[in-house]
């Protein structure tokens, strides 16, 4: 019996062939707001008080016509650190391999990425920051990227900004 406890599912992340546009559509259209940008041109959005719902990636195609923009990652949240140390495990014992664990940036959760038996990359993770309407972002200089859980937890992002 698997040990892990998905609490939600976090945020979408995915290739689109115009950031703009799409940024464009996101905010103007369905409501969300702006909270990164990214030195790769992602764009994180958000609706509630994550740091981010869907997170935009531009292709490497500019042709309209091709089809082929990629699902990046489904993240799911999981309630703590403990849990995702507990799927970590759980994971490896049934064989499955990471393509990163740790913390990157934007948002600063915690967390593992892995792909399922179809190619598809999935995302646990947890420690999501959280914003009101009236707080801003955290500043790229805060982020203390982290490539291990235990690395991430060795070397903590502060809560407030």
């Amino acid at each position: 019996m698997t040990p892990i406890k998905v609490k939600k599912l976090g945020h979408f992340v995915y290739e689109v062939s115009d950031v703009e546009r799409s940024t464009k559509f996101w905010t103007d259209i369905m409501g969300f707001k702006i909270t990164d940008r990214n030195d790769k041109g992602m764009v994180f959005l958000r609706c509630q008080s994550d740091h981010h719902a869907i997170a935009l990636v531009p292709s490497i195609y500019t042709d309209r016509s091709f089809v082929g923009l990629k699902f990046h990652h489904l993240a799911m949240e999981v309630e703590n650190i403990d849990a995702l140390f507990e799927a970590r495990e759980f994971l490896k014992s049934q064989g499955y391999e990471f393509t990163f664990e740790g913390r990157r940036g934007a948002g600063c959760n915690i967390g593992i990425e892995f792909v399922d038996p179809d190619g598809y990359n999935f995302e646990l993770y947890c420690e999501m920051d959280q914003l009101s309407d009236s707080s801003t972002s955290r500043p790229a200089s805060l982020f203390k990227p982290a490539k291990s859980l235990e690395e991430a937890i060795a070397n903590p992002v502060s809560r407030t900004w």
